[in-house]
C-alpha cells in the first residue's frame, strides 16, 4: 500500500541534462523549409521518371505488370500527398494574411 511520506523525505529524481536549443533565425527556417520541399518534389518527380521507365521495359517484356502498378501507385499517392501539403501550406498563408495586426 502507499505509504504516507513527510514533505522532507522527498527525494528528486534525477535532473534530466538537456541541450540547448539552437536559435533559428526566420531565414534560417525558411531556407530548411524550402530545401525540404524542394527534396520532396525532387522524390515524386524521380518516382514519376521511374514509372515511365518502367513503362517502357513493360513494353519490351522485362517487367511483369504488377511491378508497374506498384510504382505507379506509389507515384500517384507521392503527388497526391504533395499537392495535399501544397494546399494546406497555401491555407496557412491565406489565414496569416487575414489575421489582423
Amino acid at each position: 500500500m502507499i505509504q504516507s511520506m513527510q514533505l522532507g523525505q522527498a527525494v528528486p529524481a534525477k535532473t534530466i541534462q538537456t541541450q540547448p536549443i539552437e536559435q533559428k533565425t526566420p531565414a534560417e527556417l525558411t531556407q530548411s523549409f524550402g530545401q525540404y520541399l524542394q527534396t520532396a518534389l525532387d522524390s515524386v518527380s524521380a518516382q514519376e521518371k521511374n514509372v515511365h521507365k518502367m513503362n517502357d521495359q513493360y513494353l519490351l517484356g522485362k517487367v511483369d505488370v504488377t511491378q508497374v502498378l506498384i510504382a505507379s501507385e506509389q507515384a500517384q499517392l507521392s503527388l497526391q500527398f504533395t499537392s495535399q501539403v501544397r494546399n494546406k501550406v497555401v491555407e496557412a498563408y491565406q489565414e496569416i494574411m487575414r489575421m489582423q495586426i
